[in-house]
């Protein structure tokens, strides 16, 4: 599936009929995760947290049964990846593991597009919550969330070790039950 970075964000619906690259966005595909995509994410993963994860770990994740994910790419480049979701679903309670997008498209909407890729098959699922950890420093990331109705319940102190020190892991949770 083909969409706009800029997809869905109100502050943008006005512009949606001006060609992608007028703007400085490039439309972008979000797909399926699979294992070969596990280099591709690692490097993504690996700029954007302290403590990258491995191919071998994602492989790992991606070949169990309840992990799922979605990767997003440059329309045209069908070899590269700018941000990446990879998520779990068990008992009808899901929590999103990593998500990273690649500096260069950052504040694009591709963020937003790979979360709406999982919520999209987590209400086919019928799932019923969705959990995820934020950096609390990840002001962007937490203005996201809260657009997609999360809301904080509860946090982890000195959760995450950065270039700065020790943050705190914000733990916050969607309902989908009522939304479906």
């Amino acid at each position: 599936m083909v969409l706009p970075c800029h997809a869905g964000r109100a502050e943008n619906k006005a512009m949606m009929g001006f060609p992608f690259g007028r703007f400085g966005r490039r439309p972008v595909s979000i797909e399926p995760l699979g294992a070969q995509d596990s280099h591709a994410i690692q490097r993504i993963h690996a700029v954007a947290f302290h403590h990258g994860w491995s191919s071998d770990d994602f492989r790992s994740l991606i070949a169990q049964d309840t992990v799922f994910g979605f990767i997003a790419r440059p329309q045209g480049k069908p070899n590269e990846a700018c941000g990446f979701v990879l998520a779990r679903l068990v008992a009808g309670e899901a929590e999103i593991l990593t998500i990273a997008v690649s500096r260069d498209v950052q504040r694009q909407g591709v963020g937003r597009m790979l979360m709406d890729g999982v919520l999209r098959h987590l209400y086919q699922e019928r799932a019923e919550t969705l959990f995820l950890e934020v950096d609390e420093a990840n002001i962007a990331a937490q203005a996201l969330y809260r657009r997609l109705g999360f809301q904080k319940v509860g946090d982890r102190p000195a959760y995450y070790e950065t270039a700065n020190g020790r943050s705190a892991a914000l733990i916050l949770r969607r309902d989908l039950k009522r939304a479906q």
